[in-house]
């Protein structure tokens, strides 16, 4: 990768855990995903506001490191106002992207968008964790099974 990409990838992880977007609860949630990452520390609850299949409105709050907040605020861009099977899509792709044994196809990447500044996490596994912490909160959500640890 490229110094150049490297630089655009810092600059839209700081951006994210800078100025987080969609961090705060929503009231009376139609559901809720909280995840733990017992290796650092990180905590993040996710709030989903359903219309029918529809992901009208999600929110996180929580505490952890910049990695965990900027991935949290990603998803939430990413997803909010999707259908549910587009929000598991998502998570499917960001699990190929930083979970994967091999790189992640090049069309899992063009469809992340902004998420792909994800992508050099890869390459410190411990940090994996918390680039993922969000995915599986979201993921928890959709599901209805509320807790999910990273371990």
């Amino acid at each position: 990768m490229s110094d150049e990409l490297n630089d655009l990838y810092q600059d839209i992880i700081l951006d994210h855990h800078r100025r987080p977007r969609n961090r705060g609860q929503l009231e009376n949630p139609s559901a809720k995903g909280e995840g733990f990452n017992p290796l650092c520390g990180d905590e993040l609850t996710v709030f989903l506001k359903m219309d029918g299949d529809k992901i009208a409105d999600v929110k996180f709050i929580g505490q952890g490191c910049a990695i965990s907040q900027a991935s949290a605020s990603l998803m939430t861009q990413r997803v909010k106002g999707k259908f549910v099977p587009e929000a598991r899509e998502a998570i499917a792709d960001i699990k190929s992207l930083l979970l994967g044994e091999n790189e992640a196809p090049i069309e899992v990447e063009e469809r992340v968008g902004d998420v792909i500044a994800l992508k050099g996490v890869r390459k410190f596994p411990a940090r994996v964790k918390c680039a993922t912490l969000a995915w599986h909160a979201l993921e928890a959500a959709l599901a209805g099974s509320g807790k999910v640890t990273t371990e």
